[in-house]
């Protein structure tokens, strides 16, 4: 479909936390983008795909946790500073399986990154470039302290960014980690359109979903979901080891599918 109207379709379920009040003038004259980010296909017969799942805040997710464990599936975690320290339980349980999970920077206060002073579906914005440095550098700070890896990859809070944020992030060498396919919706979805989502999700295809909403229904679709894949015969990769076709923040913005 055409960018603006997936971009339309998209943008109620981008979010971390329940969605509240509209986007302000002053952010809504400066177009938001959402970059696209795939890996290339697998080899031989196996398809590839990376789960990416948020931790913005509050808690965990167990049942996407358990089953990532028990059946050995590969995940890469975006975590805020705030979810790293409100969960230390997960964390242990997360650095025990260094085999199957990398941690990577969601910034420090789960701020959007947008330049202009604001708000993006309530969640309030960076507001300039030096909140902007503040939220990556605080956020890997976190991140490194907490797993003892620092992180190559940057999303911000509602993965949506403006063209001024995206010019400073790549001024920080930072990657920007974009998606090909909504998984749960920002754990909007429920659990019946979250399996369907990432079961039909293609060889190649970046994954984003959540892991810090249990109280929601779409978490018990994303399990479902990864073990279709998996019984499907797809290897999960981390987004590194799959060699993403592009690294740069700067990527042409497309719609995910959903």
């Amino acid at each position: 479909m055409p960018f603006r109207n997936g971009l339309r379709h998209l943008r109620g379920g981008l979010l971390c936390l329940a969605l509240a009040g509209a986007l302000p003038l002053a952010v809504a004259a400066h177009p938001l983008s959402i970059p696209h980010l795939a890996l290339p296909q697998g080899t031989g017969r196996t398809p590839q795909v990376a789960l990416t799942l948020d931790a913005c805040s509050g808690a965990t997710d167990t049942r996407i946790l358990r089953v990532l464990i028990d059946n050995q599936v590969k995940a890469t975690i975006f975590a805020t500073a705030r979810w790293l320290k409100r969960n230390p339980a997960a964390l242990a349980e997360i650095n025990r399986h260094p085999d199957l999970f990398r941690v990577e920077n969601h910034g420090a206060r789960h701020l959007a990154a947008v330049l202009t002073p604001g708000r993006v579906y309530g969640v309030r914005t960076v507001g300039s470039a030096q909140g902007l440095k503040s939220e990556i550098e605080d956020g890997a700070a976190a991140v490194t302290a907490a797993t003892g890896r620092a992180p190559h990859w940057f999303r911000g809070a509602t993965a949506e960014y403006s063209s001024d944020a995206l010019r400073e992030i790549a001024a920080l060498g930072e990657a920007v980690a974009g998606f090909s396919l909504l998984g749960d919706g920002g754990a909007q979805f429920s659990a019946a359109h979250a399996a369907a989502a990432i079961s039909s999700a293609h060889d190649g295809d970046v994954i984003i979903a959540h892991i810090n909403q249990p109280g929601k229904p779409a978490g018990a679709g994303v399990a479902t979901g990864v073990l279709a894949l998996k019984a499907k015969g797809f290897r999960f990769v981390w987004l590194d080891d799959g060699k993403p076709l592009d690294r740069s923040p700067q990527i042409a913005a497309r719609p995910a599918r959903r």
